[in-house]
């Protein structure tokens, strides 16, 4: 199994351009195979103003000033923008970037976001048999010459859609979320990659991917499996007294309460994503025990949010972490 890694950022916590592109070049820099950014609109309304710079706009950016690097969004939202759109969007960036681009969708979820910007926020069923119209209607423009599409919540009429992506016959998709019951069946149905998040359900939710690529057949072993690892961050440190500090530190920057905090970072799995780099080696060796392959790692430092210290972690991750594994 070749083990994959991506550096990932959360443009909703405030980052300007330059530190998008500094965190994509130092990635780049270190040979990740990938380089992800989240698609919000606003963080949380009760945080102070910040900026959140527009997902695709920062793809299109970074495809120009990058190489080698695979460019993703940590998951696009479908109900920003019409299926059709999206696809002329992400087949222009695929042929700027020269076939980097890494298909990262979803359904949506912060209900914040939609009631701020104006967007209708239907119930979870329903927004999710929305991304499988789109889905079926993105591959086939991304495919077909001439489209028609007659759809419950979409429709096309004689559309022409050109550029087609570079990458053949579409740039990989990720569908990320972890619903057992719809959104692994859709990961089932139509991705190239799942995408998952480390919690105390993993390895069912693993056991329910599986059954669903057998309904499906599908050839379980033939998927990509990633996992968002490291949520809210990966962070470095040197003692236990450190990472207490970091704990109370993020919890008055964020405003939730410590014990939630810390409970993120301490899941019940062997190792952690804080502390020493060996006990972060150990967290993805039980990851990759599961058969995970793909992983988008997040810092943050333990001082809270300084920039240096951040992007010291790309290295840093990759020197005594992913190098070892």
């Amino acid at each position: 199994m070749k083990i994959k890694f991506g550096v990932f950022n959360e443009p909703s916590l405030g980052y300007d351009y330059s530190t998008l592109e500094q965190y994509a070049l130092e990635a780049e820099k270190y040979e990740y195979d990938s380089y992800w950014i989240s698609d919000h609109l606003l963080f949380f309304r009760k945080f102070p103003l910040r900026n959140c710079l527009d997902s695709w706009t920062v793809l299109a950016a970074l495809a120009k000033v990058t190489n080698n690097i695979k460019l993703g969004t940590l998951v696009t939202c479908n109900s920003f923008r019409y299926p059709s759109i999206l696809a002329k969007q992400a087949a222009t960036i695929d042929m700027i970037s020269n076939g980097r681009l890494f298909f990262g969708y979803g359904a949506g979820w912060n209900n914040e976001e939609y009631e701020a910007y104006g967007f209708p926020y239907p119930s979870s069923k329903e927004r999710l048999e929305q991304m499988e119209e789109a889905i079926q209607l993105i591959k086939l423009l991304w495919t077909e010459e001439k489209i028609n599409f007659s759809g419950k919540y979409y429709n096309l009429k004689d559309c022409v859609f050109a550029p087609k992506p570079i990458q053949k016959p579409t740039p990989p998709i990720l569908i990320g979320g972890d619903g057992p019951k719809i959104t692994l069946k859709l990961v089932a149905k139509y991705a190239d990659y799942c995408n998952l998040f480390h919690n105390k359900n993993l390895e069912w939710k693993i056991e329910a991917l599986k059954q669903h690529c057998k309904d499906v057949g599908r050839d379980y072993e033939g998927l990509g499996k990633s996992l968002f690892a490291g949520w809210p961050g990966i962070v470095f440190t040197e003692s236990e007294e450190e990472k207490e500090q970091f704990y109370r530190r993020r919890s008055e920057y964020i405003g939730i309460d410590y014990r939630t905090v810390k409970s993120w970072y301490e899941l019940e799995a062997p190792g952690s994503w804080i502390g020493f780099p060996e006990e972060i080696r150990e967290r993805f060796g039980y990851l990759l025990s599961l058969g995970l392959e793909y992983f988008q790692v997040q810092f943050h430092p333990a001082d809270n949010l300084q920039e240096k210290k951040m992007l010291d972690s790309v290295r840093i991750f990759k020197e005594k972490v992913a190098n070892k594994l």
